[in-house]
């Protein structure tokens, strides 16, 4: 009698780059694994395909990024196929183009679709709700943070059933101040032109304008002290952004005091750098990872107050959060960490690396999404 094949999970995104979502199915195609399951991933492929591959998981590439309704419908195809031929019984979408593909493959072929819903995701276009509606769709919906969760059953209606809370998760290992030589500091110190002795104000997030970027400028010109802020992250592309911020470094005569320095290949020696870690964006993020990374590696963390970080940082507690957009606030915040003797900002740090190992690993993260995949299977 032959041996049933071990159960399979195929997720399907656009494509595997750089971002939140990419990392995420990483991880969970390494739990899948790990768990002596098979996992599958697919996508139009990308930088992270070698390392998804290097975990034991497989690759499909597929035109998934395509949002034309004869692409999705011919991705809908293939991914039935593929569903028919490896026996695969949960179908995983974690992004909208390729959701309404998995989606139809799934009702053709009886696998189980699960859903995360990553985002509010933007409804300004007719018919909007509509395409988004479909990462609402599935017999279980993760929600990356509760603030999600009350968003899907505001927007959609979706049944508090249907809905799994599992927050995003930091990697304990990678992100852990007593794991970073010296040495990685050190280079980045050099490479960046920051002086021994200088207050560090860091913002973390790829250069867009609703990740705050230029309110961050905006209190600097109102203080505080010497400190210097080092903008950290990837334009893609958004030069005219990026020269605007330039332009008003420029204007405000904080040449030597903000910098854009790009993208970050150690984040966690780049978060050590860092006496304050400040998260400005003025939408509302889903949950905001670069939150929970910056208080693992004992960071004192400010925060706009809306969104994920209401549930990560604790007032006064664990971090500080501020009005979005208020660039007096986020300068008198930034003033008062800096002001606070070294005891107490090392107090804080603790109790915030302490919360994130709580509450928000990568491996409780990977734990919750298996128990609902069983749930299913």
């Amino acid at each position: 009698m032959q041996t049933p094949p071990a159960p399979a999970v195929l997720q399907v995104l656009p494509a595997l780059g750089a971002g939140g979502v990419e990392r995420g199915t990483l991880e969970i195609a390494d739990a899948v694994v790990r768990a002596g399951w098979r996992a599958f991933v697919a996508s139009a492929g990308g930088p992270l395909v070698a390392r998804l591959e290097a975990l034991g998981a497989r690759h499909v590439t597929l035109p998934l990024a395509t949002k034309s309704p004869a692409g999705i419908w011919r991705n809908a195809a293939a991914l039935e196929a593929l569903v028919r031929r490896e026996h695969i019984g949960i179908l995983h979408a974690r992004s909208r183009a390729p959701a309404w593909s998995g989606w139809l493959a799934a009702r053709r072929s009886g696998a189980h679709f699960v859903t995360t819903y990553h985002g509010t995701y933007n409804e300004g276009l007719p018919g909007k709700r509509f395409y988004n509606s479909v990462m609402a769709r599935g017999e279980r919906v993760i929600a990356i943070s509760s603030f999600i969760a009350e968003h899907l059953r505001a927007r959609h209606g979706t049944d508090p059933g249907r809905i799994r809370t599992i927050a995003r998760g930091v990697d304990e290992a990678l992100f852990d101040p007593a794991r970073v030589a010296p040495e990685r500091v050190a280079a980045l110190r050099a490479a960046w032109g920051v002086p021994q002795g200088r207050p560090v104000v860091m913002l973390p997030a790829r250069v867009t304008r609703w990740k705050g970027q230029g309110v961050l400028v905006e209190a600097m010109a109102r203080g505080p002290g010497d400190a210097l802020a080092l903008l950290v992250g990837d334009a893609q592309g958004r030069t005219g952004f990026v020269d605007e911020l330039r332009a008003r470094i420029a204007a405000l005569g904080l040449a030597d005091r903000v910098r854009l320095v790009g993208h970050a290949d150690d984040m966690p020696a780049a978060l050590l750098l860092a006496d304050v870690v400040v998260h400005a964006s003025t939408d509302a993020e889903a949950f905001g990872r670069t939150v929970i990374e910056a208080q693992a590696m004992e960071r004192c963390v400010i925060a706009s107050d809306l969104g994920g970080p209401r549930e990560t940082v604790e007032e006064g507690v664990t971090g500080w959060r501020v009005p979005p957009g208020d660039a007096a606030a986020l300068a008198a915040a930034i003033d008062r960490i800096l002001a606070l003797p070294v005891a107490d900002r090392v107090a804080m740090g603790a109790r915030a690396r302490a919360a994130v190992l709580a509450g928000f690993t990568t491996a409780r993260m990977q734990a919750a999404t298996l128990a609902v995949y069983r749930e299913l299977l």
